[in-house]
C-alpha cells in the first residue's frame, strides 16, 4: 500500500511507466479528469450534514480542514495527478467527501505508507492509503471499513521466466514496503522455502509501488505482488508488458484509519461513510474509477480483522 519520499524519484518511475504504451478501456486506470489533470469530482455537490457535524469531538468542531495522510504512488486508489502535485484516486475523492459531511476542506498529505498510521492524531486527522485491516494494525489504530480488495500478482508478458505461485523460492519478488503482501504473505512464504531447505525469497521491498511496476516492467524482478486493484491498473497502464499470476486471494477489507485515542471521531467517520453510501456518493465514486466491485454494503468500526 505506498511512496517515495523524493519527488524527483516518484516522477521518474511515473514517467518510466508512462512512456510505455498506454492500452485497455474498462480499467481504473481511465477514471476521469480534468484538463488539469486533477479529479472531477466536485465535493460541492455533497451537503454537510449539521446533525453529523455536532457529533464532532470539540477539538475538531472549530477545524477548517481534515488532514489525511495518503502514500500517493497506489494508482488507482491514491496517486499524483500529471502535474506531480495533485492527488487524485478513489480514496481522494472519498476523504474529500467526507470532509463535504461535515463541513470541511480536506488536504491530503503526500507521505510514505510506513509513516502513516504512527502520525495518526498528531499530523493527520486520518489515514487513507489502502490500509488492510489486520489484527496488528488494528490494535495501534481504530479502522472504518470502506473497501474490499485482495492480493494478485503480476509477472511479465508471456512469463519468461516461468514464475509460479507453488515455487517462487529462491526468485525476486517486488513489494511495497509496510504492506501485507510484504508481511505475513511474501515473509512467510519465504519461512516456508527455507523451512524445506530451499532458498528464501528474495523480496525486493521498495516505499513507491510505481517503483515496483517499473522494475518487473524492465525484468530486474521476476514478479510483484499488490492490492488487486493496483495490479490490474498497472496492466492497463504498461500495455502488453504484464500479465496476472494466478487469482486473487485473501481478499479482506481496507479502513480509513484514525488514532486509536480518537474513538469518538472515528463514531463519527462510521456514520460519514455508511450515509455516503445510503446516498449512493459512495458508489459513484468508486464506479468513476472502475472499482465498484471493491464496494462495501456498511461501513464498520472496527471490525473483527482477518
Amino acid at each position: 500500500m505506498q511512496i517515495s519520499s523524493k519527488l524527483t524519484v516518484r516522477m521518474a518511475a511515473v514517467l518510466a511507466v508512462a512512456a510505455l504504451t498506454l492500452t485497455g478501456c474498462n480499467n481504473a486506470e481511465e477514471a476521469p479528469t480534468s484538463g488539469d489533470g486533477s479529479s472531477t469530482f466536485d465535493p460541492s455537490t455533497v451537503a454537510k450534514d449539521d446533525a453529523l457535524i455536532a457529533m464532532l469531538p470539540a477539538a475538531l468542531k472549530d477545524k477548517d480542514t481534515l488532514t489525511v495522510g495518503s502514500d500517493t504512488s497506489y494508482e488507482p486508489a491514491e496517486f499524483l495527478a500529471a502535474d506531480g502535485q495533485t492527488p487524485i484516486g478513489y480514496d481522494v475523492d472519498l476523504a474529500k467527501a467526507i470532509g463535504a459531511v461535515l463541513g470541511k476542506e480536506v488536504k491530503v498529505q503526500t507521505s510514505e505508507f510506513a509513516t502513516i498510521l504512527p502520525s495518526l492524531g498528531s499530523k493527520y486527522d486520518l489515514g487513507m492509503s489502502s490500509f488492510t485491516i489486520n489484527p496488528e494494525r488494528s490494535e495501534a489504530v481504530n479502522f472504518v471499513s470502506y473497501f474490499n480488495a485482495g492480493i494478485l500478482w503480476a509477472v511479465q508478458k508471456g512469463n519468461p521466466n516461468n514464475i509460479s505461485l507453488d515455487d517462487i523460492c529462491g526468485k525476486k519478488v517486488g513489494v511495497q514496503t509496510g504492506t501485507v503482501q510484504e508481511d505475513p504473505d511474501l515473509k512467510d512464504r519465504s519461512a516456508a522455502c527455507v523451512a524445506e531447505g530451499k532458498p528464501a525469497i528474495d523480496v525486493v521491498s521498495l516505499k513507491n509501488q510505481t517503483d515496483v511496476t517499473t522494475r518487473l516492467v524492465n525484468g530486474s524482478i521476476d514478479a510483484m505482488a499488490a492490492d488487486s486493484p493496483i495490479i490490474k491498473n498497472a496492466l492497463s497502464k504498461t500495455g502488453d508488458s504484464l500479465e496476472t499470476l494466478g487469482e486473487v486471494y485473501d481478499s479482506a477489507e481496507q479502513g480509513i484509519a484514525i488514532a486509536k485515542s480518537d474513538t469518538e471521531f472515528a463514531a463519527v467517520i462510521e456514520k460519514v461513510l455508511n450515509k455516503l453510501i445510503d446516498d449512493g456518493v459512495y458508489n459513484d465514486i468508486l464506479k468513476s474509477w472502475n472499482n465498484e466491485e471493491g464496494a462495501l454494503d456498511k461501513a464498520v468500526l472496527n471490525p473483527t480483522a482477518g
